[in-house]
């Protein structure tokens, strides 16, 4: 971990109480519903908030009970929910005015020259135009580029999405994901999206009401029972795979995923691409035995290892394990307590988990 943050205190009516640890590269997602804090926490990593706290990064201290770096002097790109550019400037020109702030003996790992980022994000053909004729999808991905050429050692993006339509939502994961893989700083993103997580995240932090209740990957806390994402009708796992096989035929692939393979739609993956696979916990049922005669097309041996049953409701949600020796892995089903009774399901029980829908992120 190379991240250490821990914030305390109220504006106004609202308390914030998180603490947590992050990765020193990849997207840390911070992840909730509207209201329990996000926001709130990213501008006190940017310093724009003021908490009672410790902030370090990278072994440097930003702020802790005697030391504050004012915002100033912080070297981190926002990428806010607006795109937020310079109305009387070209798209060159505000991408520019990011870039001045960078002096040239700041230059770290990981940095990306204007000539990259203008390929990664395509936006070579923008250069020349105004920013009040672009689209919303073209103007957030000149914020990002924006916030780059700073040369951050931290990116922060407050739900960037958020005011796109789908087109453009799609079209900017699409970019994101091509800067996942470049960049080496820590990006921090705040969303309430199930599918920019799935899409999107290495590492989750979870909170409600101002607290930080959980963090971890993703796979290990989409598929803890204890936590209120559950009751999500969308909740469920991501999956970590690699494509094995494709059939032309049917234009589906295989994707292999810890010992077991699934079945997805081929959209037009490459052998040996490594992908995320989406299960929704609805989508799951469990059997005593493997399929026969059915249309279900995955059917993943697995292991009970939970079962979280609410007398006051009749779903209940059950954990399973698939592993084989090189790692496991974990989905969630969503069962009614009758069907659990009726097939005397327990604890460390080898079951047979079908699986109706797939997603490839």
């Amino acid at each position: 971990m190379s991240l250490y943050c821990r914030f305390k205190g109220s504006l106004g009516q609202f308390e914030l109480d998180a603490e947590f640890d992050l990765p020193e590269s990849g997207i840390s997602v911070l992840f909730g519903p509207s209201g329990c804090g996000k926001t709130t926490l990213l501008r006190c990593l940017a310093g724009l908030n003021r908490l009672e706290g410790q902030f370090d990064i990278n072994g440097e201290t930003w702020q802790s009970d005697t030391y504050f770096l004012p915002v100033y002097k912080r070297p981190v790109g926002y990428v806010f929910q607006e795109a937020s550019l310079f109305p009387h400037l070209s798209v060159r020109a505000n991408l520019l005015f990011g870039q001045k702030r960078v002096k040239t003996s700041q230059n770290i790992n990981g940095y990306i020259s204007f000539d990259r980022l203008v390929e990664l994000l395509s936006i070579g053909p923008l250069l020349e135009r105004s920013v009040v004729r672009l689209s919303g999808g073209e103007r957030q991905r000149i914020a990002i580029a924006r916030a780059l050429l700073t040369n951050p050692r931290l990116l922060l993006m407050d739900e960037p999405l958020s005011a796109l339509d789908s087109h453009n939502k799609a079209e900017i994961i699409h970019y994101l994901e091509r800067l996942h893989r470049e960049l080496t700083i820590p990006i921090i993103y705040v969303t309430h999206s199930h599918e920019e997580v799935s899409r999107l995240a290495d590492y989750v932090v979870v909170m409600e009401t101002g607290k930080t209740v959980a963090a971890g990957e993703v796979n290990a806390i989409f598929t803890r029972l204890d936590l209120p994402i559950q009751h999500d009708e969308v909740a469920g796992s991501v999956l970590n795979g690699v494509v094995a096989e494709a059939d032309l035929q049917w234009g589906l692939v295989r994707v292999a995923v810890t010992g077991e393979s699934i079945w997805c739609r081929d959209t037009g993956l490459e052998l040996g691409d490594q992908v995320r696979v989406r299960v929704l916990a609805r989508d799951v049922s469990v059997a005593l035995k493997p399929l026969v005669d059915s249309s279900i097309l995955n059917c993943l041996q697995a292991q009970i290892v939970e079962i979280k049953d609410d007398a006051r409701n009749s779903i209940a949600l059950v954990r399973l394990e698939i592993s084989d020796s090189e790692g496991m892995q974990y989905i969630v089903a969503r069962l009614s307590r009758k069907s659990i009774s009726q097939l005397d399901l327990q604890v460390g029980q080898n079951v047979w988990a079908q699986i109706k829908s797939v997603a490839v992120m």
